[in-house]
């Protein structure tokens, strides 16, 4: 049976041993985490989304600071409607689960 190398394995829980699976001759590799294909969430080990978090924040920092370089006139009128078209879906998407 032939697979794709993109194969592996997520062990669940906390005290878990680590044991090594094989599919026919080739060995899988073990990951700490690895992304849900259809919700597109990335679940670590401990079925906990901090690593997802995490990469959200960043990418929402990334944007506050192009929003900062770009934006000349910083009022309230103006960084609502972007924080809200630009930052704020990335945040929801992460803490709707």
């Amino acid at each position: 049976m032939k697979f794709k190398g993109k194969c592996s394995v997520l062990n669940l829980g906390r005290n878990k041993p680590m044991h090594q699976y094989r599919l026919g001759i080739d060995l899988l590799e073990s990951s700490s985490a690895e992304r849900d294909l259809k919700e597109q969430v990335l679940v670590d080990n401990m079925l906990t989304r901090s690593q997802q978090c995490v990469l959200r924040a960043k990418k929402t920092n990334g944007i506050l600071v192009c929003i900062k370089k770009r934006v000349a006139n910083r009022t309230t009128e103006v960084i609502l409607p972007l924080y809200s078209a630009l930052v704020r879906p990335h945040l929801d998407y992460c803490v709707q689960f």
